[in-house]
């Protein structure tokens, strides 16, 4: 049975071809499974190269929003696999850079910067509102959970 989190990338992947994602995407999302909180849903995914080299087209991983983070995992190709947990408390802010072809997500942490590259153009609007909706929600219940 596949997993709910590449139902929803195939699902984005078709309807933006243009994003270049390699294959092992189906263990990109395994581990995204792997990591899942219990009651955790995944709300809307994507598949990017993970930096910010224009060139880069072996660097495929998968970026998830939940139902309470952001979750980017790539399973390596050799050995092991990388995993970042964004929680509200930890996202300042994001910038979208729309090139020729391809386009440029940068989801700035308090500890880094988190690139997305290579993505269809087309689907930054979708993807840049999905992140802002999201964060924008979950920094009003982390703001009243703290004053409790």
């Amino acid at each position: 049975m596949a997993s709910s989190c590449y139902e929803k990338l195939k699902l984005f992947k078709s309807k933006y071809p243009a994003c270049v994602t390699w294959f092992r995407l189906k263990k990109h999302c395994e581990i995204i499974d792997k990591h899942l909180n219990p009651n955790e849903i995944i709300k809307f995914v994507v598949a990017g190269q993970l930096d910010n080299d224009t060139f880069s087209f072996f660097n495929t991983g998968v970026m998830v929003i939940t139902s309470e983070r952001l979750i980017i995992a790539q399973n390596r190709l050799l050995v092991g696999y990388k995993f970042s947990s964004i929680t509200p408390d930890l996202y300042n802010d994001m910038q979208v850079d729309c090139g020729l072809f391809w386009g440029t997500l940068c989801i700035d942490t308090v500890k880094e910067k988190i690139y997305l590259s290579n993505l269809d153009k087309k689907s930054l609007p979708e993807i840049e509102t999905n992140v802002t909706l999201f964060m924008q929600e979950a920094k009003k219940m982390y703001k009243s959970d703290n004053e409790s």
